[in-house]
């Protein structure tokens, strides 16, 4: 799985690239036909705290996965992202299954 990390407007540290992609690579238990995961790093404008916006799009065959998660935190929304596309591949695999 290629995995390209993306933070708009802003430098991310190494820290936070290498907590992304350890977690993003664990998808990869789930499926093995990921192809691709881009990951979006925004800082929202508002004056709430959660301003912390990680948006996950995960190439497959056939389709295309996405999550958007808004949080106090990079990691807090990352967290959230991944359980999001982890549900999203499981039911994915049932519809193979299926059909």
């Amino acid at each position: 799985m290629n995995i390209r990390i993306n933070a708009v407007r802003f430098d991310t540290d190494s820290k936070l690239e290498q907590f992304i992609e350890k977690k993003v690579s664990k998808l990869g238990h789930y499926f093995d036909d990921i192809l691709n995961a881009e990951i979006f790093l925004r800082l929202e404008n508002s004056t709430d705290l959660e301003n912390k916006v990680v948006e996950i799009r995960l190439d497959i065959p056939g389709s295309d996965l996405f999550a958007r998660k808004q949080t106090k935190s990079f990691e807090e929304s990352t967290d959230s992202a991944v359980d999001a596309l982890k549900q999203q591949i499981l039911r994915h695999k049932d519809k193979l299954r299926g059909s």
